[in-house]
């Protein structure tokens, strides 16, 4: 069996702590020097994540275009590279043969091929093709040149009979996190043949608890992540619009004023965000929150100057950013880090489209 990906809110372990270091302000050259590290060589505590290389270059190559710094790579080996972790059916006659046909993470879920050049074992999932898409469309790949049919009549093998979405056709945990990537897949191909809409909704909706958040599944306790990606996808399904607290959020298919008062609870005293109450701030709180709130209307109610100051306490001397102040930065915290900034409009970096993840200009593709 193939190990399990990186899903959007796990991530890779942290070396040990370093000495305290908090600067004034947002350094950004450190941070695209960081990335800029990384897209060329991964430090050795990655190397138990090599299976999830394209989420780790989703962070990479999307957080220079956040920086305004896309120009650092090569776009067009990039889009070499991504496509070549397509997976494709060994004839036009097996679209419904129960396997996804989506993206692998890394060339150790693609195994030999035959001698046509098919892959003989499909690992194609999810959270991989959500990134896979989202680096193509970040370069200025046209996404019409994917054979979208395929893969969006594939992913519907993926969804199960409550609505939800299990990652990968042999079988895995089915929870909110695949929801929002099947959400973003169609709506990025501009397609939802890819999956059940209203049983989709239905699944969502049952997550929501009794505290107001979402927990990944129904009866589960609410977290940040996973209220997020509840959140995005309904976003993207059309079932909520924009600003939903000043348009009528009395009759949205959610308890709004739940959700607003569970997740305002999570910004804490040092100005930081927790992903469920009695946690630690951590940094990636400040996008799955704070980006949940963007998408409702809310983020007027955050106290961005806390959340600044705190930010700044987690970012490193080398560039980037750790998951708690005076440790060593990561690529995922990294990553979450500067969508933060981004959301709280910090000079000379491109502005966040909160629902996919990406920028404004590579989502719109202007």
């Amino acid at each position: 069996m193939a190990e399990p990906e990186l899903e959007p809110m796990e991530e890779p372990p942290s070396p040990p702590p370093s000495d305290s270091y908090s600067s004034p302000e947002f350094d950004k050259d450190r941070h695209v020097t960081f990335l800029q590290m990384m897209y060329q060589l991964l430090p050795w505590q990655y190397q138990n994540q090599e299976i999830n290389r394209l989420t780790l270059a989703y962070f990479v190559i999307s957080g220079l275009d956040l920086l305004s710094s896309i120009d650092r790579v090569d776009k067009d080996a990039i889009v070499r590279w991504v496509l070549s972790f397509q997976a494709h059916p060994k004839s036009e006659d097996e679209p419904n043969d129960g396997q996804f046909y989506g993206f692998h993470g890394s060339r150790t879920s693609q195994f030999p091929g035959e001698s046509r050049g098919v892959m003989s074992h499909n690992g194609s999932h999810l959270a991989s093709t959500y990134c896979a898409l989202s680096i193509l469309k970040i370069v200025g790949y046209n996404l019409s040149s994917i054979d979208s049919e395929m893969m969006l009549t594939s992913m519907r093998n993926l969804q199960q009979p409550d609505g939800s979405f299990m990652p990968i056709h042999i079988g895995a945990e089915t929870d909110l996190r695949f929801m929002y990537c099947a959400a973003a897949i169609c709506f990025m191909l501009e397609d939802w043949r890819g999956m059940d809409k209203e049983k989709a909704k239905e699944y969502i909706i049952n997550c929501q608890s009794y505290e107001g958040g979402f927990g990944l599944t129904p009866g589960s306790e609410s977290h940040g992540g996973a209220t997020y990606c509840a959140v995005a996808s309904l976003r993207l399904m059309g079932f909520i619009g924009d600003d939903l607290l000043s348009n009528s959020a009395t009759s949205s298919i959610v308890n709004v004023p739940l959700l607003l008062s569970w997740i305002l609870q999570r910004q804490a005293t040092n100005g930081g965000f927790q992903g469920r109450p009695n946690k630690d701030s951590d940094t990636c709180y400040a996008f799955w929150v704070g980006a949940t709130l963007r998408i409702l209307g809310g983020h007027k109610f955050i106290d961005e100057k806390e959340l600044h100051g705190f930010l700044l306490t987690c970012q490193s001397e080398y560039g980037g950013f750790s998951k708690f102040p005076g440790q060593f930065p990561d690529l995922y915290h990294s990553y979450y880090g500067i969508t933060a900034f981004s959301l709280l409009g910090e000079s000379g970096m491109s502005s966040l489209c909160v629902e996919l993840g990406i920028t404004d200009q590579a989502a719109t593709g202007i």
